[in-house]
């Protein structure tokens, strides 16, 4: 079992969104997901989700808002626990020193993960995503939080689901 962060950081009512395909046997491949990866040891989960948008997109997270627990099981790939944030205080410099505001301003890294690119929110949901994705992107979109949420899986056959308020 893994247990990784999820971040989805909001500029101008879009989401940083990444289309995974660069890397070799990925589960994700051919998919958009937020930003995130693996909780290294001796780190917490918020470290975790500001340490892997830093390397990821270039982008600081200045705080991040903890909305969820995903628990992603699937007959295919190894279990994942997935701490679910959000984020819209970021920090981002031009090279001239000034700050960078507005989604389109902000310059975005080469990742070697997968591309990078705003999306409108109202539009996140018409892209190729694990089918799961779509419920707790809904609850992020309404508010709620946080919640338990398990999604189980048969390769990238969404099963079933639960979903628990805390």
């Amino acid at each position: 079992m893994k247990n990784t962060t999820l971040v989805y950081i909001e500029r101008d009512h879009k989401y940083l969104m990444m289309y995974r395909g660069r890397k070799p046997d990925d589960p994700n491949a051919g998919k958009w997901i937020g930003i995130g990866g693996k909780i290294e040891e001796g780190e917490t989960p918020d470290e975790c989700a500001i340490r892997e948008t830093r390397e990821e997109t270039g982008i600081t997270l200045n705080s991040v808002a903890f909305r969820g627990i995903v628990f992603f099981i699937n007959t295919k790939y190894e279990t994942e626990y997935m701490y679910l944030y959000t984020s819209s205080d970021i920090s981002m410099t031009a090279p001239d020193g000034t700050s960078l505001t507005s989604a389109e301003d902000i310059p975005l890294t080469d990742c070697d993960e997968g591309e990078l690119r705003w999306v409108d929110i109202d539009e996140v949901g018409s892209l190729h995503l694990w089918e799961g994705d779509r419920v707790f992107l809904n609850l992020l979109k309404s508010g709620s939080s946080p919640f338990l949420l398990t999604l189980r899986y048969d390769g990238d056959e969404l099963l079933d689901h639960s979903l628990r308020m805390i």
